[in-house]
């Protein structure tokens, strides 16, 4: 990280430097890191620039010229995502720096910082990644200009963009580099996006498919009508044979049927899809819906195809996704001689993201959920890559021992969802050939492996480690799969819930749950019963922490209020909330900026999917979530008149809300009847004084007859670690490094 310590090292020189947005911590929760190591442990010098001054080039040349490249990344989180709220308003701290301190990354910061990096060292090459970069690798709605922005690639004018899982490219392209390829004609690396000229193809026996071939956006032509009598033309038959030319003969030729699928998959792989160009998808909703729809049907890296999007003169490139990383590589990667510490530089400064992760391991990667709000699976895949069970054992080791402050609990075993460890598809072959954009929506297929024995494994030989009292499960559990094996969830509630186990419903209401792709209330349900059962059989009160999206595309006011209801009759007092904010490329903020439904046929006259922009219906849809809020009242009696149901204001159980009280929101106490929120965020609330007699274990109330109680329904090629030939003068060692291509801490970019 500074010129002295490539000094102590003896390097004259860094191979590459890697600059993020976030602080430096040697962690593998932590993307920079994680590559930083990767890179090292292939023979390269490593540099990093962490949160460099973006004001002037000065601090891009704090390690000097890289000799093979600049690797330049926003961090663990999206910029915008990281420094805005919902609400488009700027957060007061920042969780991936040194005490938490705000605004020490630029917006946008990806482009900022290669835009920087060309001003240090014209010339360079820039390569650009993480979560950041992958989601901005086409032209994209940006919730925060209110505009569709062009590809990142055109904006940062960087030389190549790897996207998802970068590992296996970014290994394969510094050793190219290094052995003297230039960057500009590395043009094969699967996860890589690229400019080309106009018309670009990788060579002549490539073929174009627009892409109104793969899902047409409107009418389809009429189809010529096979008895229609037409003018025969003879020329169509004329050959070589004619006249005193000599005849050829071209026998036919039967082809086995190995054969034919062979041609048919070599076609197809030299095949790139069109999408419309970035000035037809900003002029056209519907074709931005379509473009939206083609781009995630191409994302099965069994079967995806290259994809190509005009911006202006020049194209943007896709190749295919990476391959899945196999358990042998995912091994290699995370058992790397971590320090599992922020870098020495940061003294005892507080990192709160560090706090968070710490003691907690990241086990799989990727999720097959689909969810429409959550871009997990746009960068990491949806195919499960999961560690050995040693793997993970060593880990919780290195805690035990490396790590200061541990005092014997783990806080996480888990990743973007807790209970998908090695879940995948029972054949190989339909999963190579899969288009489904969900394995769990409308229904769990049926070639999903849901068997959780392994998980269980696991979770029993990590609490039997000597010196660890006690394994904790934070990541959000997806229950819909966990109910179909009830023996985890008896395991799971017994021994590894802290209290307070966090899943997330989303919401009530088939109408929006239909648009986020997630299962209806009555898997909750289902759910809830198998943890107060076993809870109870435990001798333990613990609960279940809900958590709701207000104004998802597709929500109306009385599905809010519907929710409300909810709640109510379960005598939820929510604390913290959260409102739906719509991240670049995820299919829910199509349907925010289109108004139509990416996950059927897109066409003019398709489904129309309404969708709440104006700040005031967003907060009107945010307060039912916390109708007990005090605050939130009037907003919601002018919403529930508007709506025709005053009949839900009033001071009685029957009502959501009370009625006027004297001193309201001016801080003073609520009228009778009603209370704030508790201290334990989401929990559910004490009874009340009088009504129903709550349940002992969980405190919820039975539902009360005035409040709407219809039943609703249940529900990878192994790195090789090459050696690079080392200067005669210099010793090759390594350095703490970075990463291109980063999931957030532990691997947890959404709720599941």
């Amino acid at each position: 990280m500074s010129r002295a310590e490539m000094d102590a090292l003896g390097w004259d020189a860094c191979d590459v430097i890697l600059v993020t947005g976030d602080a430096y911590i040697d962690h593998p929760s932590f993307g920079m890191a994680l590559v930083g190591r990767l890179l090292e442990a292939q023979g390269f010098r490593v540099g990093i620039i962490s949160q460099p001054d973006w004001q002037s080039a000065e601090a891009f040349r704090v390690l000097g010229k890289p000799t093979l490249y600049y690797g330049i990344t926003a961090g663990n989180m999206d910029s915008m995502v990281n420094r805005y709220t919902a609400d488009r308003k700027i957060r007061s701290d920042d969780a991936y720096t040194a005490n938490a301190e705000p605004n020490k990354r630029p917006d946008r910061a990806v482009t900022v910082y290669a835009q920087r990096v060309r001003e240090a060292y014209p010339g360079t090459p820039v390569v650009i990644g993480s979560i950041e970069a992958s989601l901005r690798r086409i032209a994209h709605f940006d919730y925060w200009s209110d505009k569709v922005r062009r590809s990142v690639l055109a904006d940062s004018k960087a030389d190549l963009l790897i996207f998802g899982n970068a590992e296996r490219a970014l290994v394969d392209l510094t050793h190219r580099m290094a052995a003297g390829e230039d960057i500009k004609t590395i043009r094969d690396l699967r996860g890589t996006a690229f400019m080309v000229p106009p018309g670009w193809l990788p060579g002549a026996d490539w073929g174009v498919h627009n892409s109104t071939r793969v899902d047409v956006p409107g009418k389809v032509d009429v189809h010529p009508n096979p008895y229609a009598m037409a003018q025969e033309d003879k020329t169509a038959c004329a050959t070589d044979n004619a006249g005193t030319a000599p005849e050829v003969v071209k026998p036919i030729r039967i082809m086995s049927r190995e054969e034919r699928l062979a041609m048919a998959k070599e076609k197809h792989d030299k095949t790139v899809v069109r999408l419309p160009s970035y000035e037809t998808v900003v002029a056209d909703p519907v074709m931005y819906a379509h473009a939206s729809r083609v781009f995630h049907l191409e994302s099965n890296p069994g079967n995806a195809r290259a994809m190509v999007q005009a911006h202006g003169e020049r194209d943007v490139w896709l190749n295919p996704p990476p391959l899945p990383l196999q358990m042998d590589e995912m091994d290699g990667v995370y058992d790397m001689n971590y320090a599992r510490a922020p870098h020495p530089s940061y003294g005892k400064a507080h990192i709160p993201a560090w706090e968070m992760i710490r003691f907690s391991v990241n086990i799989m990667r990727g999720c097959f959920g689909g969810c429409t709000f959550c871009s997990i699976t746009e960068h990491e895949g949806r195919i499960i890559q999961s560690r050995s069970e040693p793997s993970i054992l060593r880990e919780i080791e290195h805690i035990r021992d490396k790590t200061k402050g541990f005092t014997g609990t783990i806080s996480d075993l888990g990743g973007p969802t807790a209970n998908m460890y090695r879940l995948a598809c029972k054949d190989k072959a339909i999963e190579v050939s899969c288009r489904r954009l969900s394995c769990v929506y409308p229904s769990i297929c049926v070639n999903l492996g849901t068997d959780h024995s392994k998980l269980i494994s696991l979770y029993r030989k990590a609490r039997a480690i000597p010196g660890v009292k006690k394994i904790l499960i934070s990541s959000g559990l997806r229950y819909d799969l966990a109910v179909r094996s009830p023996e985890y969830v008896k395991e799971l509630v017994t021994h590894h819930v802290g209290g307070l186990l966090k899943i997330a419903p989303e919401h009530t209401e088939e109408n929006t749950l239909s648009k986020m792709m997630k299962p209806g209330i009555g898997a909750y349900d289902e759910f809830k019963e198998m943890f107060d059962r076993f809870s109870l059989e435990a001798g333990k009160k613990q609960y279940l922490i809900p958590y709701f999206i207000a104004a998802h595309p597709g929500t109306t006011d009385l599905d809010m209020l519907n929710l409300a209801l909810w709640l109510k009759k379960n005598n939820f007092k929510l604390d913290q909330v959260q409102t739906f904010m719509p991240t670049p490329m995820a299919m829910a903020t199509t349907m925010y900026h289109t108004r139509k439904n990416p996950l059927h046929k897109v066409t003019a006259d398709s489904e129309v999917v309404e969708t709440a922009r104006s700040g005031k219906i967003r907060r009107t849809h945010k307060a039912f979530l916390r109708y007990q809020d005090p605050d939130n009242w009037p907003i919601l009696r002018e919403a529930l008149v508007a709506m025709g149901r005053g009949d839900l204001i009033g001071n009685g159980d029957k009502h959501l809300i009370p009625s006027w009280t004297a001193g309201e929101g001016n801080g003073q106490a609520p009228a009778a009847g009603t209370r704030r929120a508790g201290p334990a965020a989401m929990a559910p609330s004490a009874p009340a004084a009088r009504g129903p007699r709550a349940n002992a274990l969980t405190g919820s109330l039975t539902a009360r007859a005035s409040i709407d109680n219809k039943p609703r329904a249940s529900i990878l090629d192994t790195i090789k670690v090459k050696a690079k030939p080392a200067p005669a003068a210099t010793p090759v060692r390594g350095a703490k490094g970075g990463r291109v291509a980063a999931p957030a801490p532990n691997g947890r970019a959404g709720r599941k």
